[in-house]
């Protein structure tokens, strides 16, 4: 019985993806890259995002541009 009522709360509780249907990835959207990276700076795994692995690469590649292009920090070491 207790069993039953723990998957139906589970299965009830939906999680919001991560990237909206409109939204593009790319270089130039710091605000959205900026959500996907630690607050030192690291970019966080594909677990953590709650993205896919084309999301995650496609990420991946936007972020390590924009560092190269300087929209966003190679590392935060503010203390």
């Amino acid at each position: 019985m207790k069993q039953a009522i723990n998957k139906s709360k589970r299965s009830s509780r939906r999680r919001l993806p991560p990237i909206r249907s409109g939204e593009i990835i790319d270089y130039k959207n710091v605000n959205l890259l900026r959500r996907f990276i630690s607050e030192q700076g690291k970019i966080l795994s594909r677990r953590m995002n709650r993205l896919t692995s084309k999301q995650q690469r496609l990420m991946t590649i936007a972020i390590k541009r924009a560092r190269v292009l300087a929209l966003l920090p190679f590392l935060n070491n503010e203390n």
